[in-house]
């Protein structure tokens, strides 16, 4: 049987150990907090925002938007699930960055889109963005 100083030593090592595993997992976690904005446009403060903008631009009046009160439109294509797609258009990976470039210029990705141009600035584009992505 081991005396309780023969443990210290080998407890001691394997706490120096642990501490950049907690350190790490503590990152880790607040990284995907929602309620902290890490510069993804993804905070829940950013996706309410996001949400209020897409019914000041009458965005429903085109697409049906899940969580938006009167966006039941049937000119572009439903929103729903928006966020678990793998393009946007069909034409672009759907990935934050391409979102946002899309919703500020929808003609300079895809020439060929019906989505006009509503002159949105970044910070919108990426709010809305942020909003679109929880529609998974």
């Amino acid at each position: 049987m081991r005396s309780s100083r023969a443990l210290a030593v080998p407890l001691r090592r394997l706490a120096k150990g642990i501490r950049p595993v907690l350190v790490l997992l503590t990152a880790a976690t607040l990284a995907g907090c929602p309620e902290l904005d890490w510069g993804t446009g993804k905070s829940e403060v950013q996706a309410q925002k996001g949400a209020q903008l897409i019914r000041d631009y009458g965005c429903g009046s085109c697409h049906r938007i899940p969580g938006i009160t009167g966006a039941d439109g049937l000119v572009g294509p439903s929103l729903e699930l928006i966020g678990r797609r793998a393009y946007l258009g069909g034409v672009v990976p759907n990935q934050p960055e391409t979102m946002v470039r899309w919703l500020m210029d929808p003609q300079g990705v895809d020439p060929r889109t019906a989505m006009p141009n509503l002159g949105l600035a970044e910070d919108e584009a990426r709010a809305i963005s942020a909003y679109l992505d929880t529609l998974k």
